[in-house]
Order: C-alpha cells, then sequence, then structure tokens
C-alpha cells in the first residue's frame, strides 16, 4: 500500500524500480513461496508499447490513472519483492533495505529531482567554519563569573626610572635650559641666521652679527612673552603706565628684538632650496626647516628621563594659523586649529618622554594604518624597555596592536570602538541598552579581554593586563525614586586604571598652555607702533 502510494505521488517511481530490476535480473529459484504474490506467476508482464488504438501517442506518454489498466501494480510489488532479495543475494553495492516500511525517498539509489540535501546549506560570506563556530561559542560573562588575572609583566625598563641626572647638584635655569636646547644646536641656529641674513641683506632691519649671548637674550624674551600677556608686542617695551616693563628694555631694544626675530632660521637655506626642489616626490621632507631644533630635543627628551612603568599616548595640538597643508582640526580638542603632535607621557609625571609632528597619510605606508604606526614609532623598544603598561584612547586601540604589544612584552589597555576587526560581535548575553548603572558583560579571547560597563553610556574596553572585575567600586549619582543619591557601584579594573593613567598628555597639555607666546609669522610682518 505504500509503495502505491509512491507511485501515485512520484510517477517515475515504478520505471526506475523497473529498470533497476532489469540490470540486476534475480535468479530462479523454487523457495520463493507463491502465496505472497501469485499474480505475477499467472499473469503476463503488461506491454510497454502503447495501445493500438493510438498509434500517434508517444510511448513515454502516461495515461490517466481512471484510464490506465490495472495489472502496472502487480510489477511494483513484484519488483519490490525482487528488490529485496537482490540486495540479498547480489554482490554488487545494491540499495540498502529498509528496517521497515517506512523508508524515505532520499534513501532510494536513485536520484530525485529538486535540492535534497543532507546537510544544511552554508550561508554567508565564506571564511572557514571553524573561526565561525569559534564566534558562536563566545558569549558575553556577567559580573558574577570569575575571570583568570594574567601574569603580572616583568618590568625591565632600560634605566632606572626617573630623571637620569645628578639630582644632588645646584642646577640653574639655564643650566637645566641647556639640557634640552644644547649649545650645539645653539651654534646652527646661529650660523643659518647669519647665511639667511646674506642673502636678505639691506631688505628690512639693520643687522649685526648675532652672538650666543645676544641669542639668549632673545630667548628670554621669548620665555617672558609666555608669562606675562599684553595687547601687543611693542607693549614690552613702552615707558608708560601700565606697560613700563625694566625688562627687556634694559638687555635689547625693540629693533635688535626685530631684526633677529625677522632673520632666525634653524636649518641651511641652501638646503632648503635643495629640498623644496624634491617637492612632490617620496624623498621631499616636509620638516626640514625645523630639523636641527627638532631632532634635537626628542633625542634630549629621551636622554634626560626614564619613563615610570604606566605610559600614555594621545595627540597634542600646538595653535597655528598658518595656511599650510600639515594644519589639522581636532573637535574634540581646546585648540582646534593647528599642528598635530603624536605625543609619548610618562603618566605618573606627565613628562613628555618622546613625540613627532604628523605630516601627512603619504609617511605611513605600513598598511596597518595610522593609529597602529603611530604608537609603534612612539616606542623604541631598546631605549625604553620592557614590561611597560600603554594606555591609549579609542583612536589607537585594536586587537591587532595589543596583540602584536603583548608578545613585545608590552601591555595595554584602553577604550575600543565596537568595530574594530577582532571585537566580540556576539550577542549571546550581551549588555542590554538599557541597563543599571554598574552592570558589565565581559570576554576573554586569549590574551585580550574585552569589557562592556554601563556608566552614563555604554563604555567598552580592551586590556590584556587586567581581569575583568575584582570588586572595586566608584560612586556615582543615581536616581532612585526620583531622588539623586549617592551609590557605589561597581566598577571593571581596567576602567579605574585607564582614568588614572590616560590623562598624563593632557596635563602636559594644561602646563604648556599657561605658557602661550606671542608671535607672528615673518609673512605678517606689519605690527603697530
Amino acid at each position: 500500500m505504500q509503495l502505491s502510494l509512491k507511485w501515485l505521488l512520484d510517477p517515475h517511481l515504478p520505471l526506475s524500480l523497473s529498470q533497476q530490476c532489469h540490470d540486476h535480473p534475480q535468479p530462479s529459484t523454487s523457495t520463493q513461496p507463491a502465496s505472497r504474490n501469485p499474480q505475477p506467476s499467472t499473469q503476463p508482464s503488461p506491454p510497454s508499447h502503447p495501445q493500438p488504438s493510438t498509434p500517434t501517442q508517444p510511448a513515454s506518454t502516461k495515461l490517466p490513472p481512471s484510464t490506465q489498466p490495472s495489472p502496472p501494480s502487480h510489477p511494483s510489488t513484484s519488483a519490490s519483492t525482487q528488490l529485496g532479495h537482490s540486495t540479498r543475494r547480489v554482490s554488487a553495492p545494491p540499495p540498502q533495505p529498509s528496517s521497515s516500511d517506512s523508508e524515505t525517498p532520499k534513501e532510494l539509489p536513485y536520484k530525485r529531482k529538486g535540492k535534497t540535501s543532507l546537510k544544511p546549506r552554508k550561508r554567508g560570506r565564506g571564511g572557514s567554519s571553524s573561526s565561525r563556530t569559534t564566534e558562536e561559542e563566545l558569549r558575553w560573562h556577567n559580573r558574577e563569573e570569575k575571570d583568570r588575572r594574567p601574569e603580572p609583566l616583568r618590568f625591565i625598563p632600560a634605566r632606572i626610572p626617573g630623571p637620569t641626572v645628578d639630582s644632588t647638584a645646584a642646577w640653574s635655569p639655564l643650566s637645566i635650559f641647556r639640557l634640552f636646547f644644547s649649545t650645539a644646536v645653539v651654534n646652527i641656529i646661529i650660523a643659518n641666521a647669519h647665511a639667511l641674513r646674506r642673502l636678505q641683506a639691506g631688505k628690512k632691519y639693520l643687522w649685526k652679527v648675532l652672538t650666543a649671548r645676544d641669542f639668549y637674550t632673545f630667548l628670554a624674551i621669548i620665555i617672558l612673552t609666555g608669562l606675562v600677556h599684553v595687547h601687543q608686542r611693542s607693549d614690552y617695551w613702552r615707558k608708560k603706565w601700565p606697560y613700563y616693563f625694566s625688562f627687556p628694555s634694559d638687555r635689547m631694544s625693540r629693533q635688535r628684538f626685530e631684526a633677529i626675530m625677522w632673520s632666525l632660521h634653524l636649518s641651511n637655506p641652501e638646503e632648503d632650496e635643495e629640498n623644496d626642489r624634491k617637492r612632490n616626490t617620496a624623498e621631499y621632507d616636509r620638516l626640514f626647516k625645523i630639523k636641527p631644533l627638532y631632532t634635537d630635543i626628542i633625542a634630549a627628551c629621551k636622554a634626560h628621563f626614564q619613563p615610570y612603568q604606566k605610559i600614555s599616548i594621545d595627540e597634542r595640538m600646538v595653535a597655528s594659523k598658518a595656511r599650510i597643508s600639515m594644519k589639522q582640526y581636532m573637535k574634540d580638542k581646546p585648540t582646534k586649529w593647528g599642528y598635530k603632535l603624536f605625543v609619548l607621557a610618562d603618566s605618573s609625571t606627565a613628562y613628555t618622554w618622546n613625540f613627532f609632528v604628523y605630516t601627512g597619510k603619504s609617511e605611513f605606508t605600513e598598511g596597518k594604518g595610522l593609529c597602529y604606526s603611530s604608537v609603534m614609532d612612539l616606542l623604541p623598544l631598546r631605549l625604553l624597555g620592557g614590561g611597560y603598561t600603554l594606555f591609549v584612547d579609542n583612536f589607537y586601540a585594536s586587537p591587532t596592536l595589543f596583540g602584536d604589544l603583548s608578545t613585545k612584552n608590552i601591555g595595554c589597555c584602553g577604550t575600543i570602538r565596537k568595530n574594530r576587526v577582532g571585537f566580540p560581535q556576539t550577542q549571546l548575553n550581551a549588555l542590554p541598552k538599557k541597563a543599571e548603572r554598574g552592570e558589565l558583560r565581559w570576554i576573554r579571547k586569549g590574551k585580550l579581554l574585552f569589557v562592556k560597563w554601563m556608566d552614563t553610556r555604554e563604555v567598552s574596553m580592551c586590556s590584556t593586563v587586567h581581569e575583568a572585575f575584582s570588586g572595586q567600586t566608584v560612586q556615582r549619582k543615581v536616581k532612585q525614586a526620583g531622588v539623586w543619591q549617592t551609590k557605589n557601584v561597581p566598577v571593571p579594573d581596567a576602567v579605574v586604571d585607564y582614568n588614572q593613567s590616560i590623562g598624563s598628555v593632557d596635563v602636559s597639555d594644561a602646563l604648556i598652555g599657561y605658557y602661550g607666546v606671542l608671535h607672528k609669522t615673518m609673512k605678517c610682518s606689519s605690527y603697530d607702533k
């Protein structure tokens, strides 16, 4: 009965079974019981050709079930019986016999039309299935679930942390200044100023030989302009109240100061012209005109101080209204327009240990982005040492950067953007959008720890030196029953250390901001008399 239903549902079934029985004929035997199906032995096989009354009908044309003769049902039964015996006697690979009468069509030895597959179809963009399985197995853990604490880094600085100069010696302000503004650089600047003045002879100011004493007096006036602010630079030489200053008028005239300012040049003018001819080529150096002082100050910053274990990297803006291509805009900084510097600072003292000026995208050719290249350029491990903990914001943080620095014995911690490559995208037990303040979720992937913490908004962190949660709390104002109350809320360890260590560059910027210098470039040569 079941095979008859299959034949009605699928008209190709009897034909394929008959074909298989023809390909594997069953040898005659006298032991087969005749009572199982006596009709096949007494009735002849139905003709495979069409009826004589319709000679124009093709042989493959099938009649409706109401007009077809009854004998075709018997060969299907006989074929199923012969198929069962042939699967037990023929040594060729036959179709496996069904253990029950409910054999499904996919187990039959013929191909059916349509999409029939035992395995689910893989969807998506490709890639290895193991990576997708690993991502699916990850889940966000609650605060109550214990995380393993990473092994502490072995702190191996290249030198003893702190100032490298003799702290017991009597240091004057000028001697400390000369540590960073060396005598060799002063001599180079004086020589280049004379070379430029020879090219500009008689153009604006009366010129006389610039000595080292005059140059230091000139620098002292520049520092004064950062301490005492007036409306115009000429006010420092006025003799009327309230601008009567004993210095600088008793040390240098205003005309002499303006002449030095006009002719001051850090690089060799002839070498400048040679560098200008390389413009729009890879050999062109945009910072060539400040290179003597630029490289010497960076070397001095590294030489006279060794950072402590916690360091940070951030951007610094030097205000400028110059119309040049290197000028950048940063909306989140107090100084919006100017030159952008990438700075590595000591977290405990806010000391600037290393920096470089950003000159454009063409400088970075590693293929891993500006955020990766800038960090690697600021970390000379031979001079710095190992075991440091670096704190960065979400502009720099990425799993690739943190993983590479971890192999070099440098720990990392910082806020991270959720669209970074490698950030877990699973939503299993993820932090709800309206979670309570202090709720957190975490995932560990090897040395990388990813944490989501709800403060006034969701904060995402990545670290290679912290565990997810050790019981620390922080005070926050929470509104309960319409009343604001101070409450201790749980906080991840990475957030606590990040808030304590990331602000070193901002502190350094604030200290520099107290000494802003009133400066006019050579292009703006008109001053009020």
